[in-house]
């Protein structure tokens, strides 16, 4: 068909055809993809949270689908209503030994929340992870850490749900059980220890950062936020607003450049533990002024105030109580608790499920009401 000088050429100067019709072929793709997204917009759908005034882009955007996607520990969860008492039943102190708290309780609702709490921490070892392998007679003895520790739980999530109402049910009542931070295990997970110097062969201020830490939200950030603001109570701040202050930063009542990365640590950790971003708690325009912050700031603060508590009132009071392989692998002190503890990378811990109403034993430090 061809003359033969145009075949001989043909096949002394082969040409490969394919390579650039599969990158037009591609190339063509991509741009055809693109101008679809543009004209028809996002094709997965997304939700947002609306956080503050309309028209200030704060929002918390998130897929629909990841919306749509239950807390996996939900499933862990069982409906199991209380007994109603009927009057002159027996009572737990009357019945058992050493029974320091949840004696008011009936027999049937003091070993229903035994069992709960067996199903919440040590769903493999059984009853025998807080008393030991004796006979239910050696279960008022306190030989193991566990029910010393167990008994402190208890009294902090009473404490939880009576006196820091206003961020545990901020938007409606979802209550503290144990399961809301230990699902299942026997340590829950996302606690935390000191750090202390990270970088100990260097001097100053870096021995606290530079160096990839869970604390630090796997930043170079201050590795000791946590410890600091969660633990020692310190003020958290950023700057001050005038551009030169008299002193020493840090010392003569205005933060320093240390304090402000401790921050910026600090509300990293935060994010992530909550699964939002930081115009969830701020105004993007302001983010120093109080006065034009979102609701869920408020609440935010509580928090703090409440994780404070726990720390120093509840866990580590415990430090002595518990063997040598549950403490910090630097310092060797108590597990301590922050807000990843209970949320879990969700905006509320279990998404909001409402724990506590199969047990108003845990909602009060006082007689329960059982509604009757």
């Amino acid at each position: 068909m061809f003359p033969k000088w145009f075949d001989k050429w043909n096949r002394d100067n082969p040409t490969d055809v394919f390579r650039p019709a599969i990158i037009i072929g591609t190339v063509g793709g991509a741009v055809f993809a693109a101008t679809m997204l543009i004209a028809w917009g996002q094709p997965f759908a997304t939700d947002s949270m609306q956080t503050g005034p309309r028209g200030t882009g704060m929002s918390v955007p998130e897929f629909t689908a990841d919306l749509a996607k239950p807390d996996p520990d939900i499933e862990l969860l069982i409906e199991d209503p209380p007994f109603v008492p009927e009057p002159g039943e027996a009572l737990a102190k009357d019945i058992y030994q050493n029974v320091q708290v949840l004696g008011d309780l009936t027999d049937a609702n003091f070993n229903r929340l035994m069992a709960a709490m067996t199903r919440w921490v040590s769903p493999e070892q059984g009853c025998a992870y807080c008393h030991g392998d004796g006979d239910i007679e050696t279960y008022g003895e306190d030989n193991l850490y566990t029910k010393v520790v167990a008994r402190r739980m208890i009294q902090m999530t009473q404490n939880l749900n009576e006196a820091w109402d206003g961020h545990v049910n901020a938007n409606k009542q979802v209550g503290v059980t144990c399961m809301t931070c230990h699902r299942g295990q026997n340590v829950p997970s996302d606690i935390w220890f000191k750090m202390g110097d990270v970088n100990e062969t260097m001097a100053g201020w870096s021995a606290n950062q530079n160096r990839v830490t869970a604390q630090s939200q796997f930043t170079s950030l201050p590795s000791d936020a946590l410890e600091k603001y969660l633990l020692d109570g310190e003020v958290i701040a950023v700057h001050d607003l005038e551009s030169r202050v008299a002193g020493i930063p840090g010392t003569d009542g205005y933060p320093g450049i240390q304090q402000a990365e401790r921050t910026y640590s600090l509300m990293n950790y935060v994010s992530n533990s909550l699964g939002v971003n930081c115009v969830f708690c701020h105004n993007s325009r302001a983010f120093y002024d109080g006065a034009q912050v979102t609701p869920q700031w408020a609440t935010e603060s509580l928090g703090i105030q409440m994780v404070l508590e726990m720390n120093n009132e509840y866990l580590v009071p415990l430090q002595d109580q518990y063997p040598p392989e549950r403490l910090g692998p630097v310092h060797a002190d108590a597990p301590k608790a922050a807000c990843k503890t209970c949320h879990k990378g969700y905006q509320q811990p279990l998404q909001g499920t409402n724990v506590i109403k199969d047990w108003p034993e845990l909602a009060t430090t006082g007689a329960p009401d059982y509604g009757n």
